[in-house]
Protein backbone atom coordinates (compact mmCIF):
# COMPACT_ATOMS: atom_id res chain seq x y z
CA UNK A 1 0.00 0.00 0.00
CA UNK A 2 0.94 3.60 -0.82
CA UNK A 3 1.30 6.42 2.00
CA UNK A 4 -2.14 8.14 -0.02
CA UNK A 5 -3.87 4.90 1.07
CA UNK A 6 -2.55 4.56 4.48
CA UNK A 7 -3.21 7.71 5.45
CA UNK A 8 -6.38 7.41 3.80
CA UNK A 9 -7.05 4.75 6.00
CA UNK A 10 -5.93 5.51 9.14
CA UNK A 11 -7.79 8.92 9.02
CA UNK A 12 -11.01 6.73 8.29
CA UNK A 13 -10.70 4.70 11.16
CA UNK A 14 -10.06 7.74 13.35
CA UNK A 15 -13.12 9.12 12.22
CA UNK A 16 -15.07 6.43 12.94
CA UNK A 17 -13.86 5.69 16.40
CA UNK A 18 -14.74 9.17 17.48
CA UNK A 19 -18.30 8.99 15.75
CA UNK A 20 -18.62 5.51 18.27
CA UNK A 21 -17.52 7.02 20.92
CA UNK A 22 -19.89 10.06 20.71
CA UNK A 23 -22.51 7.71 19.62
CA UNK A 24 -22.07 6.10 23.40
CA UNK A 25 -21.80 9.25 25.48
CA UNK A 26 -18.34 9.99 25.52
CA UNK A 27 -16.67 13.68 24.38
CA UNK A 28 -13.42 12.84 22.84
CA UNK A 29 -12.71 16.13 21.43
CA UNK A 30 -13.89 18.73 24.64
CA UNK A 31 -14.48 21.44 21.98
CA UNK A 32 -17.75 21.84 19.94
CA UNK A 33 -16.16 23.99 17.09
CA UNK A 34 -13.34 21.78 16.89
CA UNK A 35 -15.50 18.56 16.08
CA UNK A 36 -17.64 20.56 13.86
CA UNK A 37 -14.25 20.98 12.09
CA UNK A 38 -13.50 17.41 12.45
CA UNK A 39 -17.10 16.47 11.22
CA UNK A 40 -16.90 18.98 8.03
CA UNK A 41 -13.75 17.55 7.00
CA UNK A 42 -14.26 13.95 7.40
CA UNK A 43 -17.42 14.51 5.29
CA UNK A 44 -16.08 15.82 2.49
CA UNK A 45 -12.92 13.53 2.65
CA UNK A 46 -15.48 10.46 2.64
CA UNK A 47 -17.51 12.66 -0.21
CA UNK A 48 -13.77 12.48 -2.24
CA UNK A 49 -13.22 9.06 -1.65
CA UNK A 50 -16.56 8.30 -2.80
CA UNK A 51 -15.95 9.94 -6.31
CA UNK A 52 -12.55 8.40 -6.39
CA UNK A 53 -13.29 4.90 -5.68
CA UNK A 54 -16.57 4.67 -7.56
CA UNK A 55 -17.50 5.12 -11.60
CA UNK A 56 -19.10 8.34 -11.69
CA UNK A 57 -17.66 10.12 -13.88
CA UNK A 58 -17.97 9.97 -17.90
CA UNK A 59 -14.29 8.81 -17.60
CA UNK A 60 -15.16 6.17 -14.70
CA UNK A 61 -18.16 4.81 -16.80
CA UNK A 62 -15.82 4.31 -19.51
CA UNK A 63 -13.16 2.41 -17.19
CA UNK A 64 -15.71 0.08 -16.12
CA UNK A 65 -17.18 -0.29 -19.54
CA UNK A 66 -13.31 -1.55 -20.71
CA UNK A 67 -13.01 -3.56 -17.13
CA UNK A 68 -16.40 -5.59 -17.83
CA UNK A 69 -15.58 -6.16 -21.72
CA UNK A 70 -11.96 -7.22 -20.42
CA UNK A 71 -13.67 -9.15 -17.73
CA UNK A 72 -11.91 -7.97 -14.77
CA UNK A 73 -15.04 -6.53 -13.41
CA UNK A 74 -18.46 -8.17 -11.95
Amino acid sequence: MDKASVSRFTILIVAVINAMLNLIGYQTISDEYVNDIVAVISGAYFIWVAWKNNYISKKGKKQKEVLKKEGLTK
